[in-house]
């Protein structure tokens, strides 16, 4: 999976460089070259060491932390790209920050997904490639073409590849928002699903219990974000009650915040799966293990460029079209 096309510019901004050189390496296309620099007010200046004329520009930055610093480095190599006379912008966004705040769910609450995406707009975005959206209606947000590319059929191969498949798996859902996720991972693997209920305010975390049988089963906890590490320190010690044998977790994106790593490490988990699409600074917890999208974001962006459909990579056994 090469390719040499003089049209095809790849850029990487300051969020993630490791993935950005592996999915350079992967396409054979060299990393183009740029400088970015803050100045002592925290102003940010960007500078492209080459020419974009009627190039196609694909830019990889991960809004992760320091988000609003990605976001405003990302816009501003937009703006630099449109009036240096790309023939079209295209953001590569393993990470897509913000994309919580998808609802007013009270009161005098902006819609922060809304507010970031008309951003990328408006700087002149022609189309996003992201993965594992906190929430897939965020694509209506913008109004130019977004792929959103899914984890679970990767999770799905890697857990197959280690034997955890079939009626001696149960796949849990830690809270009731992410159960289409959890049915789609046990799909994949012939397994029944559960859910991790709370009798009280789902936020309090107290009084969980489970929804479905996990007794002497090995359990693979799923969810899209870890953030803090409660979501899933609480479920597994929900699930062990419940005769739980072994408990794994797996997470899209694992941003490993405030004291994430201890409590998962101290949480009775076997592995910690996680993708590389955030390169975090945090300490990260000794039973992690990742798992590269390098390959899959690699494919979709030759995919986009060559005018080829992206939708066989939302399916583990993908077919050569």
């Amino acid at each position: 999976m090469t390719y040499s096309d003089a049209h095809l510019k790849l850029f990487s901004l300051n969020s993630n460089p490791e993935l950005a050189e592996r999915i350079s390496k992967i396409m054979d296309v060299p990393l183009g070259k740029v400088t970015s620099k803050q100045f002592s007010d925290g102003e940010i200046m960007i500078n492209m060491e080459e020419s974009v004329r009627n190039h196609d520009v694909y830019i990889i930055q991960s809004t992760s932390y320091p988000v609003n610093d990605n976001i405003w480095e990302l816009l501003i190599m937009i703006d630099a790209c449109v009036r240096a006379s790309a023939h079209s912008v295209n953001i590569v966004m393993p990470y897509f920050g913000y994309a919580r705040q998808d609802r007013t769910a009270s009161s005098r609450e902006p819609i922060t997904a809304k507010l970031i995406a008309d951003m990328l707009v408006k700087a002149g975005a022609d189309r996003v490639l992201t993965l594992d959206l906190h929430a897939v209606q965020v694509q209506g947000f913008f109004d130019i073409p977004v792929d959103n590319l899914f984890t679970v059929p990767l999770f799905a191969e890697y857990y197959m590849n280690q034997g955890l498949s079939g009626d001696d798996v149960v796949v849990v859902a830690p809270k009731n928002s992410g159960i289409k996720r959890a049915r789609s991972l046990a799909e994949y693997l012939e397994s029944p699903i559960a859910i991790v209920d709370y009798e009280d305010d789902d936020a309090k975390r107290e009084n969980g219990y489970i929804i479905g049988n996990v007794e002497g089963k090995k359990v693979i906890l799923i969810d899209d974000i870890l953030n803090t590490g409660v979501t899933f320190s609480n479920a597994a010690s929900v699930v062990r009650e419940a005769g739980a044998e072994d408990v794994y977790a797996v997470a899209s994106h694992g941003l490993f915040t405030k004291t994430a790593a201890d409590l998962l490490e101290n949480s009775g988990i076997c592995e910690v799966l996680v993708t590389d699409s955030v390169a975090t600074q945090n300490r990260k917890p000794k039973n992690v293990k990742y798992l590269s999208v390098d390959d899959h974001m690699a494919d979709a962006i030759l995919r986009i460029h060559e005018g080829r459909p992206v939708s066989p990579l939302f399916q583990f056994d993908k077919t050569q079209d």
